[in-house]
């Protein structure tokens, strides 16, 4: 009877603890940008620090859609005259235009907020379809799409959305946009979606597994994206190139391949906008675009190894014609030559551009032209601007509190060294995803030597240098550059100058990823929060109590006084 009370009163708490911790959402309103969103469901999953993501998906896909309809209409004229009698009549519309249908694929709706939002922020799209796993989140988008009045625009779908995208991968089926932005990894979906997207059409894909794609987990990184990542200080565009080049292999299995658009490390997640087009012989070209990378555990010095390359073949017939060779390997010695340490290798990773400067300065003009059809507008031009300045054939970048701590020196101000750079005849930038970013195609011979004559400089040297082998060896060389640090205008750049907002603090009240929907784990599952509670003082008794005892009145015993611990 003792046991049963305790039970009782056990689930009376655990109870009492879960309607506390739940949310009247049968009053909860969400606005944002001209959608009005009513949550029924705690079970549905809606992320506030997410408005980025959507406006900067809004703004991108606006220009897209423009884009995209030229490019078939230009082609439609192009090929109009090929087609029979019949087939005109149907491709083309009323007064001769042609009609280009312009569809999108939502996959993972939950609260339906973004299909809503691109049905009432975005011109020129023909449908919309809004898709979940979930039933119940099905029925909150049905019910939201009739509140905000776009039931001609969006269609709703239960399915699986690997699936829904197999069903779609016909040519005549495909979608001119597909948008991706599941909880964690996306590569499950990459599969069908490369597969269900037009010609030219747009991939949208989100990824929230920083700490897998960022070198915490190399080994689960392969396992997920086909790539080895690492643990070093350009880790974030390391990722983006990372889901780029994942993205690749799953589309060139197809014939197909990406042009990178757009791709932003922004918060706790990465988001990369591609094209996608087919074409066998460009498939080839993808050796080229990917590269190996030998990372130095002791300086955090990176060498890219391009696992192919091609070189002009002119003939009579084809003066322009190009030949595919391996490039010789490896490119460094058993040694780093900067600080005499061994390297890691990581890669695959996409060495080609990850951004389309002519696409983003389009919409950085939509943004700056509409700033109130965005709540996060000020962000994404400050965003756009350094991604616009950033140095498109130049991968990876290095980090001034990394170069100067390694040798224990205080850290150079960043123009003095973004002034010693050009000053020396090099190009610099930032990326947008490190504060203290270089970008630069300088060699890494030269950084040291500036580091090193900063060095020179200084009065106020650590003893820890003495202590330090890496450290004393990287100053022990000779410097053998002309450092000039002279401070010169042009090292500040405009999107600093004009004071736009470049970096963002982290927003507290939401700031994270946020916890798996409920749905996605099964039904009437216990929260996270409630499951955990006394999970150490659990822990700490098992490892007290031993091994469990044989007879049966020593474990009723056993668990009796474990109860009656945890209420």
């Amino acid at each position: 009877m003792k046991y049963l009370q305790i039970l009782k009163k056990q689930f009376s708490t655990i109870m009492k603890m879960e309607a506390a911790a739940t949310v009247n959402l049968d009053k909860t309103c969400i606005k944002e940008g001209q959608a009005e969103i009513r949550l029924t469901n705690e079970k549905v999953f809606y992320n506030p620090v997410q408005e980025f993501n959507r406006d900067l998906s809004i703004a991108v896909l606006s220009v897209f859609t423009q884009d995209f309809k030229a490019e078939k209409i230009a082609k439609g004229r192009k090929n109009v005259k090929n087609l029979s009698e019949n087939i005109v009549e149907d491709a083309v519309g009323t007064g001769g235009n042609i009609e280009v249908p312009v569809t999108i694929l939502e996959a993972l709706s939950a609260t339906g907020l973004r299909s809503i939002r691109y049905a009432k922020e975005i011109p020129n799209i023909t449908k919309i379809l809004a898709n979940d796993l979930s039933e119940q989140a099905v029925e909150t988008i049905k019910a939201n799409i009739v509140h905000n009045g776009v039931e001609s625009l969006i269609d709703t779908s239960h399915d699986d959305a690997c699936m829904l995208m197999y069903k779609h991968k016909h040519p005549a089926k495909r979608f001119a946009a597909i948008d991706l932005d599941p909880y964690g990894c996306p590569s499950i979906f990459l599969d069908s979606a490369v597969q269900s997207v037009q010609d030219g059409g747009l991939l949208l894909v989100t990824a929230t597994d920083m700490a897998v794609l960022a070198g915490n987990s190399p080994e689960t990184c392969y396992s997920k994206y086909g790539a080895i990542s690492l643990k070093t200080k350009c880790c974030h565009e390391m990722a983006l190139r990372i889901l780029l080049q994942c993205i690749e292999q799953h589309a060139n299995r197809y014939s197909r391949y990406i042009v990178p658009l757009l791709s932003i490390s922004a918060d706790f997640y990465i988001r990369v906008f591609v094209k996608i087009y087919s074409g066998a012989i460009h498939c080839k070209k993808s050796t080229s675009k990917l590269s190996m990378v030998y990372h130095c555990v002791g300086c955090d010095n990176t060498v890219l190894q391009p696992l192919g390359g091609f070189k002009p073949n002119p003939t009579e017939k084809n003066p322009d014609q190009m030949k595919a060779f391996l490039p010789p390997a490896p490119p460094v010695g058993e040694h780093c030559e900067h600080c005499n340490q061994r390297h890691h290798l990581g890669g695959p990773i996409w060495s080609a551009p990850i951004h389309d400067e002519l696409f983003v300065t389009r919409v950085l003009s939509h943004v700056e032209e509409n700033p109130q059809l965005l709540g996060t507008a000020k962000r994404i031009q400050g965003i756009l601007s350094m991604v616009r300045e950033e140095l498109a054939d130049v991968p990876l970048y290095y980090t001034l509190d990394k170069l100067f701590g390694r040798v224990h020196l205080e850290t150079m101000p960043m123009l003095v060294m973004r002034s010693a750079l050009l000053n020396a005849g090099h190009r610099v930038s930032y990326s947008h995803a490190a504060r203290l970013s270089v970008k630069t195609n300088a060699p890494a011979r030269f950084l040291w030597d500036v580091v090193r004559h900063w060095r020179s400089l200084r009065t106020d040297v650590t003893h820890k240098i003495e202590s330090d082998p890496v450290a004393k060896y990287i100053l022990s060389q000779d410097v053998i550059s002309a450092v000039d640090l002279s401070e010169r205008p042009d090292a500040n750049p405009n999107s600093r100058r004009h004071g736009r907002l470049r970096f963002q603090y982290n927003p507290a009240p939401h700031w994270g990823p946020g916890a798996r929907a409920v749905v996605n784990v099964g039904e009437g599952k216990m929260s996270k929060a409630i499951r955990n509670q006394n999970k150490k003082n659990k822990e700490k008794r098992n490892e007290k109590r031993g091994h469990s005892p044989e007879d049966e009145e020593s474990r009723k015993k056993c668990n009796t006084d474990t109860l009656d611990t945890t209420v």
